[in-house]
């Protein structure tokens, strides 16, 4: 039973432009707390080191523990310009996961209101029985990976790596690559994200 937190590194992505949203989700208050400091805490309590992946530090260290170690998206091969670059999930996953030490990474988006550290916690207690061959651990849902939500193997990132360099992009499409351990959800509502204001979305959550 992996139930020491110390084995285990979370990443949150905060790399997103919320066009859809019209502001940063990442700052929305929700119950009085910036999302991301509400996911962040969840990370912690959870995970030795807790990463936050965004092309924009200045904008949530304030946010944020001292302590916290942020990875700044980085230009990929053959990009120019010295403005922030944000490239999708996948590859701010992917340039995270190169810094981390520990042999499973727990890793989240910065919109998930419902998120439950308990749920979290049961998963990570478990790891050390997936599948060897198993390179993540996630929910599925409608045949559908809920890749923002769940678990990685850090020996993953050479076959990451190389997707990427392939001009892959897509979560759904890498991890159809490979073999995927199937977590169970009792709680649905966990893995609501917030999308848009004109999503009736405070009645999504969770008391």
């Amino acid at each position: 039973m992996m139930n020491d937190k110390s084995k285990l590194t979370a990443i949150i992505l905060a790399g997103g432009k919320s066009t859809r949203m019209g502001s940063d989700k990442a700052l929305i208050a929700v119950r009085g707390v910036p999302m991301l400091l509400l996911v962040y805490r969840i990370a912690e309590a959870c995970a030795k080191k807790v990463c936050v992946v965004t092309p924009w530090k200045e904008r949530y260290q304030h946010l944020l523990p001292p302590n916290t170690q942020f990875v700044e998206e980085v230009p990929l091969p053959g990009e120019r310009g010295n403005e922030p670059k944000t490239h999708g999930p996948l590859i701010g996953f992917a340039q995270a996961l190169a810094q981390v030490d520990t042999d499973w990474v727990l890793l989240l988006a910065c919109d998930l209101p419902n998120l439950r550290a308990d749920i979290l916690q049961q998963w990570a207690a478990k790891l050390d029985s997936v599948p060897p061959q198993a390179i993540a651990a996630l929910v599925q849902k409608d045949n559908r990976w809920e890749p923002l939500c769940g678990f990685y193997r850090r020996c993953c990132l050479p076959e990451l790596n190389k997707y990427i360099e392939q001009q892959g992009r897509s979560f759904q499409e890498w991890l159809k690559l490979h073999p995927v351990h199937v977590l169970p959800l009792s709680d649905p509502q966990m893995l609501f994200n917030l999308n848009s204001y004109q999503d009736d979305w405070r009645s999504q959550l969770n008391n």
